[in-house]
């Protein structure tokens, strides 16, 4: 996601689902004052909000910049009967770690969300 695309949404949507796993962070006074700017100019969302879509901006855009890395094995055939080669960069190791812990967070979830014995 793009940052213009987020002001965008921060204009129309809800907020997306959370984990209850909180990330504590401190920032440089430079970054704390455009993310309270940021605040003054959207005071329908809390800082915590602005934060956590920033953050998913940020790391859309890190996963898109990850340069794709052609290793030994073939694995398919483009349209034009080429080979295409597997990536063997940070890409598909990132991809694999997100979805498993994107498992554990959720199981941890519905441990947290289950009815307890009376």
């Amino acid at each position: 996601m793009k940052f213009k695309s987020l002001l965008d949404r921060w204009k129309k949507e809800s907020p997306p689902v959370l984990t209850t796993e909180e990330y504590p962070v401190r920032l440089s006074l430079d970054d704390a004052s455009r993310l309270h700017a940021l605040a003054e100019l959207f005071p329908g969302f809390p800082i915590e909000r602005i934060l956590t879509d920033l953050l998913h901006a940020a790391l859309d855009e890190v996963a898109a910049s990850m340069p794709y890395e052609p290793g030994p094995r073939v694995i398919s055939r483009d349209d034009q009967g080429d080979p295409v080669y597997e990536d063997v960069g940070l890409t598909p190791r990132f991809v694999e770690a997100s979805r498993r812990y994107k498992k554990d967070l959720e199981a941890a979830e519905q441990r947290t969300k289950a009815p307890r014995p009376a």
